[in-house]
Protein backbone atom coordinates (compact mmCIF):
# COMPACT_ATOMS: atom_id res chain seq x y z
CA UNK A 1 0.00 0.00 0.00
CA UNK A 2 2.95 2.32 0.53
CA UNK A 3 4.26 1.82 -3.02
CA UNK A 4 4.35 4.92 -5.22
CA UNK A 5 1.32 5.45 -7.42
CA UNK A 6 1.53 4.27 -11.01
CA UNK A 7 3.10 6.78 -13.42
CA UNK A 8 -0.24 7.61 -15.06
CA UNK A 9 -1.66 8.60 -11.65
CA UNK A 10 1.18 10.91 -10.64
CA UNK A 11 0.42 14.61 -10.35
CA UNK A 12 3.80 15.79 -9.03
CA UNK A 13 6.80 15.30 -11.34
CA UNK A 14 10.24 14.16 -10.25
CA UNK A 15 11.52 17.61 -11.26
CA UNK A 16 9.06 19.23 -8.85
CA UNK A 17 10.32 17.02 -6.05
CA UNK A 18 13.88 18.02 -6.99
CA UNK A 19 12.90 21.69 -6.58
CA UNK A 20 11.21 20.92 -3.25
CA UNK A 21 14.32 19.27 -1.88
CA UNK A 22 16.53 22.07 -3.19
CA UNK A 23 14.39 24.74 -1.51
CA UNK A 24 14.43 22.90 1.80
CA UNK A 25 18.19 22.46 1.55
CA UNK A 26 19.34 25.88 0.36
CA UNK A 27 16.45 28.34 0.72
CA UNK A 28 14.32 27.81 3.82
CA UNK A 29 12.81 31.27 3.35
CA UNK A 30 11.00 29.82 0.33
CA UNK A 31 8.47 28.22 2.70
CA UNK A 32 7.19 31.53 4.05
CA UNK A 33 7.26 33.03 0.55
CA UNK A 34 5.19 30.19 -0.90
CA UNK A 35 2.59 30.53 1.84
CA UNK A 36 2.48 34.31 1.53
CA UNK A 37 1.90 34.25 -2.22
CA UNK A 38 -0.70 31.49 -2.46
CA UNK A 39 -4.12 32.52 -3.77
CA UNK A 40 -6.64 32.37 -0.93
CA UNK A 41 -10.40 31.88 -0.94
CA UNK A 42 -13.22 32.58 1.51
CA UNK A 43 -13.81 29.87 4.08
CA UNK A 44 -17.52 29.67 3.28
CA UNK A 45 -18.66 30.13 -0.31
CA UNK A 46 -21.03 28.59 -2.83
CA UNK A 47 -23.10 25.90 -1.14
CA UNK A 48 -21.39 26.66 2.18
CA UNK A 49 -20.04 23.13 2.54
CA UNK A 50 -16.45 21.97 3.00
CA UNK A 51 -14.64 18.81 1.98
CA UNK A 52 -11.19 18.68 3.59
CA UNK A 53 -8.59 15.93 3.06
CA UNK A 54 -6.68 15.18 6.29
CA UNK A 55 -2.98 14.30 6.45
CA UNK A 56 -1.96 14.96 10.03
CA UNK A 57 -1.47 11.30 10.93
CA UNK A 58 2.31 10.88 10.39
CA UNK A 59 3.22 13.48 13.02
CA UNK A 60 1.39 11.33 15.57
CA UNK A 61 3.42 8.29 14.54
CA UNK A 62 0.22 6.82 13.07
CA UNK A 63 1.60 5.47 9.80
CA UNK A 64 -0.59 2.41 9.47
CA UNK A 65 -3.56 1.88 7.17
CA UNK A 66 -5.42 -1.39 7.48
CA UNK A 67 -2.92 -4.23 7.76
CA UNK A 68 0.00 -2.16 6.43
CA UNK A 69 1.71 -0.69 9.49
CA UNK A 70 3.97 1.59 7.39
CA UNK A 71 1.54 2.63 4.65
CA UNK A 72 2.13 6.36 5.16
CA UNK A 73 5.89 6.11 5.67
CA UNK A 74 6.79 7.10 2.09
CA UNK A 75 6.44 10.92 2.07
CA UNK A 76 6.63 11.13 -1.73
CA UNK A 77 3.82 8.62 -2.10
CA UNK A 78 1.72 10.53 0.42
CA UNK A 79 2.33 13.83 -1.37
CA UNK A 80 1.32 12.26 -4.68
CA UNK A 81 -1.92 11.03 -3.12
CA UNK A 82 -2.58 14.46 -1.63
CA UNK A 83 -1.79 16.20 -4.91
CA UNK A 84 -4.19 13.89 -6.75
CA UNK A 85 -6.89 14.50 -4.14
CA UNK A 86 -6.47 18.29 -4.27
CA UNK A 87 -6.74 18.20 -8.06
CA UNK A 88 -10.21 16.63 -7.97
CA UNK A 89 -13.35 18.81 -8.28
CA UNK A 90 -15.13 19.47 -5.01
CA UNK A 91 -12.08 19.13 -2.74
CA UNK A 92 -11.96 22.36 -0.77
CA UNK A 93 -8.73 21.96 1.14
CA UNK A 94 -6.30 20.02 3.25
CA UNK A 95 -5.50 19.54 6.95
CA UNK A 96 -1.94 18.90 8.05
CA UNK A 97 0.97 19.60 10.36
CA UNK A 98 3.56 22.21 9.31
CA UNK A 99 5.82 19.75 7.47
CA UNK A 100 2.98 18.52 5.23
CA UNK A 101 1.48 21.96 4.64
CA UNK A 102 4.87 23.43 3.77
CA UNK A 103 5.67 20.61 1.31
CA UNK A 104 2.35 21.25 -0.42
CA UNK A 105 2.98 25.01 -0.46
CA UNK A 106 6.43 24.57 -2.02
CA UNK A 107 4.86 22.32 -4.66
CA UNK A 108 2.31 25.04 -5.46
CA UNK A 109 -0.70 22.91 -4.56
CA UNK A 110 -2.50 25.21 -2.11
CA UNK A 111 -3.90 27.94 -4.37
CA UNK A 112 -7.65 28.49 -3.87
CA UNK A 113 -7.70 25.85 -1.13
CA UNK A 114 -8.68 26.02 2.54
CA UNK A 115 -5.58 25.20 4.57
CA UNK A 116 -6.16 23.82 8.07
CA UNK A 117 -3.19 23.87 10.43
CA UNK A 118 -3.07 20.95 12.85
CA UNK A 119 -1.91 21.90 16.33
CA UNK A 120 -1.19 18.18 16.76
CA UNK A 121 -1.00 16.33 20.07
CA UNK A 122 1.88 15.24 22.23
CA UNK A 123 0.18 12.10 23.52
CA UNK A 124 1.38 9.54 20.99
CA UNK A 125 -0.54 6.30 20.61
CA UNK A 126 0.73 3.59 22.96
CA UNK A 127 3.02 5.94 24.90
CA UNK A 128 3.13 6.06 28.70
CA UNK A 129 2.35 9.76 28.30
CA UNK A 130 -0.50 9.24 25.83
CA UNK A 131 -2.94 11.46 27.73
CA UNK A 132 -0.50 14.38 27.82
CA UNK A 133 -2.06 16.10 24.84
CA UNK A 134 -0.05 19.30 24.92
CA UNK A 135 0.03 20.94 21.47
CA UNK A 136 3.20 20.26 19.51
CA UNK A 137 2.43 21.57 16.01
CA UNK A 138 1.00 24.90 14.93
CA UNK A 139 -0.18 27.46 17.44
CA UNK A 140 -2.64 30.25 16.68
CA UNK A 141 0.13 32.82 16.17
CA UNK A 142 1.93 30.70 13.56
CA UNK A 143 -1.32 29.80 11.81
CA UNK A 144 -2.16 33.49 11.51
CA UNK A 145 1.40 34.43 10.48
CA UNK A 146 1.45 31.72 7.80
CA UNK A 147 -1.84 32.89 6.35
CA UNK A 148 -3.64 29.63 7.00
CA UNK A 149 -7.43 29.56 7.05
CA UNK A 150 -8.34 27.29 9.96
CA UNK A 151 -6.88 25.78 13.14
CA UNK A 152 -7.58 22.24 14.30
CA UNK A 153 -7.00 20.53 17.64
CA UNK A 154 -7.92 17.34 19.45
CA UNK A 155 -9.60 17.32 22.88
CA UNK A 156 -9.49 13.93 24.59
CA UNK A 157 -11.21 14.01 27.98
CA UNK A 158 -10.25 11.23 30.37
CA UNK A 159 -12.01 11.65 33.69
CA UNK A 160 -9.55 9.24 35.36
CA UNK A 161 -6.34 10.91 34.16
CA UNK A 162 -5.08 14.15 35.75
CA UNK A 163 -3.31 15.12 32.50
CA UNK A 164 -6.72 15.98 31.03
CA UNK A 165 -6.99 19.23 32.95
CA UNK A 166 -3.84 20.58 31.27
CA UNK A 167 -5.29 19.71 27.89
CA UNK A 168 -8.54 21.49 28.72
CA UNK A 169 -6.71 24.59 29.93
CA UNK A 170 -4.48 24.71 26.84
CA UNK A 171 -7.47 24.16 24.58
CA UNK A 172 -9.46 26.94 26.21
CA UNK A 173 -6.51 29.28 25.73
CA UNK A 174 -6.19 28.27 22.07
CA UNK A 175 -9.90 28.87 21.44
CA UNK A 176 -9.64 32.33 22.99
CA UNK A 177 -6.46 33.15 21.04
CA UNK A 178 -8.05 31.99 17.78
CA UNK A 179 -11.10 34.16 18.32
CA UNK A 180 -8.90 37.16 19.14
CA UNK A 181 -7.02 36.56 15.86
CA UNK A 182 -10.21 35.97 13.86
CA UNK A 183 -9.13 32.42 13.00
CA UNK A 184 -11.79 29.66 12.90
CA UNK A 185 -10.79 26.72 15.08
CA UNK A 186 -11.95 23.11 14.70
CA UNK A 187 -12.33 21.12 17.93
CA UNK A 188 -12.31 17.31 17.77
CA UNK A 189 -13.58 16.09 21.18
CA UNK A 190 -13.67 12.58 22.62
CA UNK A 191 -14.43 11.01 25.95
CA UNK A 192 -11.47 8.65 26.41
CA UNK A 193 -10.22 6.05 28.87
CA UNK A 194 -7.24 3.81 29.51
CA UNK A 195 -7.78 0.23 28.27
CA UNK A 196 -4.98 -2.36 28.34
CA UNK A 197 -2.30 0.30 28.43
CA UNK A 198 -3.76 2.30 25.55
CA UNK A 199 -6.28 5.09 25.19
CA UNK A 200 -9.65 4.12 23.72
CA UNK A 201 -12.19 6.69 22.59
CA UNK A 202 -15.78 6.06 23.64
CA UNK A 203 -17.89 6.26 20.47
CA UNK A 204 -21.24 5.71 22.12
CA UNK A 205 -23.87 8.34 21.36
CA UNK A 206 -23.99 9.52 24.98
CA UNK A 207 -20.21 9.87 25.22
CA UNK A 208 -19.99 11.90 22.01
CA UNK A 209 -22.77 14.19 23.24
CA UNK A 210 -20.93 14.66 26.54
CA UNK A 211 -17.68 15.49 24.73
CA UNK A 212 -19.51 18.08 22.65
CA UNK A 213 -20.93 19.78 25.73
CA UNK A 214 -17.44 20.07 27.24
CA UNK A 215 -15.77 21.28 24.03
CA UNK A 216 -18.39 23.94 23.29
CA UNK A 217 -17.76 25.60 26.65
CA UNK A 218 -14.00 26.00 26.21
CA UNK A 219 -12.55 29.47 25.77
CA UNK A 220 -13.84 32.96 26.40
CA UNK A 221 -16.04 32.86 23.28
CA UNK A 222 -17.30 30.19 20.91
CA UNK A 223 -17.79 32.62 18.02
CA UNK A 224 -15.02 31.06 15.92
CA UNK A 225 -15.39 27.47 17.14
CA UNK A 226 -16.34 24.57 14.87
CA UNK A 227 -16.73 20.88 15.74
CA UNK A 228 -15.20 17.83 14.04
CA UNK A 229 -17.23 14.79 15.07
CA UNK A 230 -17.23 11.05 14.40
CA UNK A 231 -20.22 9.44 12.72
CA UNK A 232 -21.85 7.31 15.42
CA UNK A 233 -25.29 5.76 15.98
CA UNK A 234 -28.19 8.21 16.40
CA UNK A 235 -26.43 11.20 14.81
CA UNK A 236 -29.71 13.13 15.03
CA UNK A 237 -29.32 13.28 18.82
CA UNK A 238 -25.63 14.11 18.48
CA UNK A 239 -26.35 17.09 16.26
CA UNK A 240 -28.96 18.35 18.72
CA UNK A 241 -26.19 18.79 21.32
CA UNK A 242 -24.73 22.00 19.85
CA UNK A 243 -25.36 24.86 17.46
CA UNK A 244 -21.73 25.12 16.32
CA UNK A 245 -20.99 24.37 12.66
CA UNK A 246 -19.85 20.77 12.34
CA UNK A 247 -17.66 18.77 9.98
CA UNK A 248 -17.78 14.98 10.06
CA UNK A 249 -14.72 12.93 10.93
CA UNK A 250 -14.13 10.23 8.34
CA UNK A 251 -12.36 7.88 10.73
CA UNK A 252 -9.86 5.11 10.04
CA UNK A 253 -9.82 3.05 6.88
CA UNK A 254 -11.42 -0.36 7.26
CA UNK A 255 -14.74 -2.08 6.94
CA UNK A 256 -17.06 -1.97 3.95
CA UNK A 257 -16.50 1.26 1.94
CA UNK A 258 -20.11 1.27 0.75
CA UNK A 259 -21.38 1.14 4.33
CA UNK A 260 -18.97 3.92 5.31
CA UNK A 261 -20.10 6.15 2.45
CA UNK A 262 -23.76 5.47 3.25
CA UNK A 263 -23.27 6.48 6.90
CA UNK A 264 -21.53 9.68 5.79
CA UNK A 265 -24.33 10.50 3.35
CA UNK A 266 -27.00 10.10 6.03
CA UNK A 267 -25.11 12.29 8.51
CA UNK A 268 -24.35 14.96 5.90
CA UNK A 269 -28.09 15.51 5.49
CA UNK A 270 -28.52 16.62 9.12
CA UNK A 271 -28.93 20.27 10.12
CA UNK A 272 -25.68 21.83 11.31
CA UNK A 273 -23.44 19.45 9.34
CA UNK A 274 -21.44 21.41 6.80
CA UNK A 275 -19.03 18.88 5.35
CA UNK A 276 -16.46 16.16 5.77
CA UNK A 277 -12.84 15.81 6.92
CA UNK A 278 -11.35 12.50 5.77
CA UNK A 279 -7.81 11.19 5.53
CA UNK A 280 -6.65 7.59 5.24
CA UNK A 281 -10.02 6.21 4.15
CA UNK A 282 -9.75 8.17 0.89
CA UNK A 283 -6.00 8.52 0.49
CA UNK A 284 -5.47 4.75 0.86
CA UNK A 285 -8.69 3.06 -0.32
CA UNK A 286 -8.75 -0.74 -0.42
CA UNK A 287 -8.81 -0.83 -4.24
CA UNK A 288 -6.07 1.81 -4.57
CA UNK A 289 -8.29 4.12 -6.65
CA UNK A 290 -7.77 7.45 -4.85
CA UNK A 291 -9.51 9.57 -7.50
CA UNK A 292 -12.73 7.55 -7.41
CA UNK A 293 -12.84 7.46 -3.59
CA UNK A 294 -12.30 11.22 -3.41
CA UNK A 295 -14.86 11.91 -6.16
CA UNK A 296 -17.46 9.80 -4.37
CA UNK A 297 -17.00 11.74 -1.12
CA UNK A 298 -16.95 15.09 -2.93
CA UNK A 299 -20.25 14.29 -4.63
CA UNK A 300 -21.83 13.53 -1.24
CA UNK A 301 -20.57 16.72 0.36
CA UNK A 302 -21.51 19.04 -2.47
CA UNK A 303 -24.50 17.03 -3.73
CA UNK A 304 -23.08 17.01 -7.28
Amino acid sequence: MSELLQDDSKVVTNEAFDRLRSARHANPGAVAAALAHRARRPLVRGDGRLFIVAADHPARGALGVGSDRMAMANRYDLLQRLALSLSRPGVDGVLGTPDIIEDLALLGLLDDKIVVGSMNRGGLRGAAFEMDDRYTGYDVESISRSGLDFAKLLVRVNLEDPATVRTLEATARAVTDAADAGVPIMLEPFMSRWADGRIANDLSTEAVITSIAIACGLGSTSAYSWLKLPVVPDMERVMEAATLPTLLLGGDAGGDPEETFAAWADALALPGVHGLVVGRTLLYPPDGDVATAVDTAAAMVHAV
